[in-house]
């Protein structure tokens, strides 16, 4: 039996990190997996999302070209297939990239099904991926959990009949007719991707503005803008069931007061919860809460030899800080101390058609401990002045009105996310409103609106 200084259990973002830096500093490391090399993001998420999102912005681009001289016309159809395969291709090459990164690091590869026998064992069954592999059991002096999470769907009749991101990725045809349930980040992003592609989608939610969570006038201005984008909203409704169409194919979504939408399919973008079925975790006694397994910031588990880290945990969600998990644990246990990162003030973004940037505190969360001011500005960026295009751009920064830092600051419109990227700096170093007003603009541009916001809008005092 194979003895490692480290096992991990999921090669997603977190889990590479963490083997990786592990194995950097002499560590004798393993790592299993049973179908993702690089995980959720490379796979099902980030990465082929935002291949989506490009899909569907090219084909806005398109139209808008005459307005800047250019003698084209957008196609009256998408090629889902091409687009499918050129995205596979881009996928596969990444997986590739990981297997080597691990493979060139020194650290034992696993393809398959891993679950716990005991706090310092772990069987690894054959997977779909690697179905002739043989059942092995290695042990580990310490194991840390990296599995990620999955898309659940609604509990409704019928359920079965939906489809998730999951199974969207890999259609073998675009659905012209969609019904997208939930206004989360993944709602809301693949609304605008299938739009953007030329299919009719109608979004449904069970609250009065999408995006629960973000700051309310970031949501406001979101909803606002869905309907520019050609999507039908439909807040304050509940799904009931799903039935079947019949032969020809299709999904009848039935709402709670009875009214019935036919599409060709049915998205759930209801939630995900934390990929533990098979792990094990009662053989190694491992603690879970509200279907997470339990742990603390130094990802400790109550089994001293395991750890979690990334959406196992549910403490983030977000690849970026399952990667600092990973890199942080692994510093932990086998090198010098000393790197960190700022949890407090993690930049969020949501790359719908009109990508949505946030890092620091909303305006409703700010006020439960400051005075504030809100500064804000609307207006159409330049791009979109010759073609017509409607939809305008929010900036928005919350500062504390006693000491003048920013506390948080938030975008909607193009480039949202690669501007709020910058700011986040500012954020994280608590660089006050009078700094920024320092900054000299760079014009002509829509970020420069950030340094150049100096009347406020309204003042808010703490609420008790």
């Amino acid at each position: 039996m194979q003895e490692f200084d480290l096992f991990v259990i999921g090669a997603g973002s977190g889990g590479v990190r963490c083997a990786r830096i592990a194995a950097q500093n002499g560590a004798r490391v393993g790592i299993a997996e049973r179908r993702h090399w690089g995980g959720t993001c490379v796979h099902l998420g980030c990465v082929p999302k935002k291949l989506m999102v490009y899909a569907a912005e090219t084909g806005r681009l398109i139209e808008d070209a005459p307005a800047f001289g250019w003698d084209v016309k957008r196609p009256s159809t998408f090629n889902w297939a091409e687009f499918i395969a050129g995205k596979d291709r881009e996928i596969d090459r990444l997986n590739g990239i990981y297997i080597s990164m691990l493979q060139k690091a020194g650290i034992d590869l696993f393809t398959g099904d891993a679950r716990l026998i005991d706090a310092n064992t772990i069987e690894i069954s054959p997977s779909p991926l690697a179905p002739d592999e043989p059942v092995q059991r290695v042990r580990a002096k310490k194991i840390v959990l990296a599995t990620g999470s999955t898309p659940v769907r609604l509990g409704i009749p019928g359920a079965e009949l939906a489809i998730t991101s999951d199974e969207l990725f890999h259609l073998p045809t675009q659905p012209k007719k969609v019904a997208v349930i939930g206004s989360g980040y993944i709602g809301v992003e693949f609304a605008g991707i299938l739009a953007g592609m030329g299919s009719q989608v109608d979004l449904f939610y069970r609250q009065p503005l999408p995006l629960r969570g973000f700051d309310e006038e970031v949501r406001t201005h979101v909803q606002e803008l869905i309907d520019l984008y050609g999507i039908t909203q439909h807040p304050g409704t509940s799904p009931a069931r799903l039935e079947a169409l019949g032969e020809g194919g299709g999904v009848r979504l039935v709402l709670e007061d009875g009214a019935t939408y036919d599409v060709d399919a049915v998205i759930m973008a209801t939630g995900r919860r934390a990929a533990v079925d098979s792990l094990g975790l009662d053989a190694a006694g491992v603690k879970l809460e509200n279907g997470h397994v339990a742990a603390g910031v130094d990802a400790k588990t109550n089994v001293p030899s395991i750890y979690a880290i990334g959406d196992i945990r549910d403490q983030y969600n977000l690849t970026p800080t399952a990667i600092a998990e990973g890199h942080l644990l692994a510093e932990r246990l086998f090198a010098p101390q000393g790197r960190s990162w700022s949890f407090e003030t993690l930049p969020k973004a949501v790359f719908f058609s009109s990508p949505v940037g946030t890092v620091g505190l909303s305006e409703e969360e700010a006020i439960r401990k400051h005075n504030v001011t809100i500064y804000t500005s609307r207006f159409t960026p330049m791009r979109q002045a010759l073609p017509k295009r409607a939809g305008k751009i929010l900036m928005k920064l919350v500062v504390d009105r006693d000491s003048d830092v920013v506390l948080g600051a938030h975008m909607v419109g193009p480039d949202a996310p690669e501007i709020i990227q910058m700011l986040a700096i500012a954020v994280t170093a608590g660089l006050t409103k009078k700094q920024l007003d320092q900054t000299v603009a760079l014009h002509p541009s829509s970020a420069e609106e950030f340094v150049t916001m100096r009347m406020p809008t309204r003042s808010v005092d703490k609420q008790p």
